[in-house]
């Protein structure tokens, strides 16, 4: 899983929907889409501190400065390390929030020509992301 600490910048509500925009280190900004309101979870509040959560499998590799998708969270890094299996590969990225681990098919690697010490983005989708009280 992986999981960083920051602070909730704002909140947009529609219903029992709302968008939450965290800031993490760097001024690295994460959105998270959630079924909760400022006024049914203590936890949205802006300006208060909490965990952003995403698992291995929900973080999407993109190659190049800008890849043209839906994607909103987006963290540039590099490519540390990838481990390679048969069906599945391990993808760690150095990035300003720390590191970032994506598991995606070894076929996508390959296809890519994902190499360590390249450039990359770590892209989420923000119905993927989680929060939690710190």
């Amino acid at each position: 899983m992986n999981s960083f600490q920051g602070h909730i910048s704002a909140i947009v509500s529609s219903g029992n929907l709302s968008v939450v925009s965290v800031v993490l280190d760097q001024n690295i900004l994460v959105k998270a889409i959630v079924i909760e309101t400022p006024e049914t979870s203590k936890l949205l509040q802006e300006n208060g501190q909490v965990k952003v959560l995403f698992k291995e499998t929900e973080v999407v590799i993109g190659i190049g400065q800008n890849p043209a998708v839906s994607l909103q969270n987006r963290i540039p890094g590099k490519i540390r390390a990838i481990k390679k299996g048969t069906l599945l590969s391990s993808v760690h990225l150095d990035t300003k929030v720390g590191e970032i681990i994506s598991v995606i098919s070894t076929n996508a690697v390959n296809t890519l020509g994902i190499k360590e010490n390249s450039d990359a983005l770590a892209m989420i989708k923000l119905n993927e992301v989680m929060l939690a009280s710190v």
